[in-house]
């Protein structure tokens, strides 16, 4: 954000107070071309045990969090607003703004943030689809279902996608032995489950980054040792080009004068509406952060391995989950600006109190980050959230009957399977799961034995 402004007042000072851009963002450039890099790269290079052991918690985060949030922010807008002399806002654009929930960190995984912004921009998407003169029950029933449909055919596509590529490399011999073939194969079909995804109206977000972590599971396996190396680095520095893009230009467009002209409020007004959408945001985020957090220990408290999310690291996922990122700035594009211009000075301003807050919250939260950590956490400290729970042999049996043995001993075996799903159900998912990919998956789609397998 730093390079962005410093770049920005470099062109303004050029164009003599004329411009701080170089171009003009367009929201569907960034949803095609930047997007896909940086999600895909987010599910390539995930960690999958850290990453599925703590997946209750990330979907409590990054999905019910997401409405919880949304709910406050939309009534305290409502009410904050008029008070601050900005009106002319719809319904469609309060329910709109408070959509765009989209943290940079949500812990206990990094990976959180996906979850999150894909439950954005499906959320924005169902928004705009409402009746808002017909608000009822059954609305909040309808956009509920059309979340779940969305969700669950966008990660079957991505699954897919994923598994398909695996195959086509591991089973064909198009592409086979050639670098440039298996990484171009790699890249299309992780471009093309977006593509597809978005041409079906579903979430390219949630596609695109299960498609990188069956890759990276399966298809990155079949590749030549010399492949292997270079995807991860490609991957990385595609990713990072669209992350520096995005950064460079929310960087220039704070500084952009003509939106900050078309805006009538007084500066203090301005000011106040900043504020209050900062504060709407903490807000916000505290009141789903430390009742999620006590929920998701609740779910935990009775295995013996699973460990608990204490206050201090709540605080830090309530502060570190404050930064605001890309997600935001193009749905505020998409919703206020045509082509990246204001129609309105009402536009004008959702538009710069969006690129403010993004700004401050980047700058302020993120430099402050690192010194909280350190303060709550010193070097040192040994955390159970990051400590990967080992499985044993026996236990990983215990969900699986056996046709070689008594029905006593089955029915027992069943019993003790329930009792640990109970207790421990993502332990006992996971552990049925690396069975059945150890006896089906990996001899058909490719990867390691379970031995050579780290993450």
């Amino acid at each position: 954000m730093n390079k962005g402004c410093v770049t920005g007042t470099i062109i303004l000072l050029i164009s003599k107070g004329k411009s701080s851009h170089i171009l003009r963002f367009d929201e569907e450039i960034f949803f095609i071309y930047l997007l896909p890099p940086i999600i895909f790269n987010a599910g390539f290079q995930v960690k999958k045990k850290q990453f599925f052991h703590n997946f209750l918690t990330i979907m409590l985060f990054g999905v019910i969090g997401v409405f919880i949030s949304s709910v406050i922010i939309t009534a305290g807008s409502w009410l904050l607003f008029p008070r601050l002399n900005f009106i002319g806002l719809t319904p469609r654009d309060y329910l709109g703004s408070a959509s765009r929930g989209d943290p940079l960190a949500i812990q206990p995984s990094f990976w959180g943030r996906v979850v999150n912004d894909a439950t954005s921009v499906v959320l924005f998407n169902a928004i705009q689809k409402l009746d808002v003169n017909r608000i009822d029950v059954w609305t909040a029933v309808r956009v509920i279902l059309d979340f779940l449909y969305l969700f669950s055919t966008s990660t079957a596509l991505g699954v897919a996608a994923g598994l398909l590529t695996s195959y086509v490399l591991k089973g064909l011999y198009f592409g086979r032995h050639s670098s440039v073939r298996e990484l171009a194969v790699m890249v299309l079909m992780a471009y093309l489950s977006y593509m597809l995804a978005e041409l079906f109206k579903l979430s390219g977000i949630l596609t695109v980054f299960f498609c990188g972590i069956f890759m990276s599971h399966y298809a990155w396996h079949n590749v030549t040792d010399s492949s292997r190396v270079t995807t991860r680095h490609v991957f990385a520095m595609m990713s990072f080009i669209a992350e520096t893009f995005y950064i460079l230009y929310v960087g220039m467009d704070a500084l952009d004068t003509q939106k900050w002209k078309m805006s009538k409020l007084s500066a203090l007004d301005s000011v106040g509406v900043y504020s209050s959408v900062m504060f709407l945001i903490m807000l916000g985020r505290a009141a789903f952060v430390f009742p999620l957090s006590a929920l998701s220990n609740c779910m935990n408290r009775s295995s013996s391995r699973s460990s608990s999310i204490t206050l201090k690291h709540q605080v830090i996922i309530w502060w570190a989950g404050l930064m605001r990122g890309a997600v935001s700035i193009a749905l505020a594009f998409k919703q206020f600006t045509h082509y990246g211009v204001p129609l309105d000075p009402v536009n004008a301003t959702m538009v710069t109190t969006t690129v403010i807050v993004v700004l401050f919250s980047t700058i302020v939260f993120g430099f402050l980050t690192k010194p909280l950590v350190n303060y709550l956490l010193p070097p040192g400290h040994t955390s159970n959230i990051d400590r990967i729970r080992s499985i044993t042999k026996e236990d990983m049996m215990l969900p699986l009957l056996s046709f070689e043995e008594s029905a006593a001993t089955n029915l027992l075996r069943a019993k003790d399977g329930l009792s640990m799903l109970m207790e421990r159900p993502v332990y006992t998912i996971h552990s049925f799961w690396r069975r059945f990919d150890d006896a089906y998956m990996r001899p058909i789609f490719g990867g390691p034995q379970r031995d050579q397998t780290s993450s």
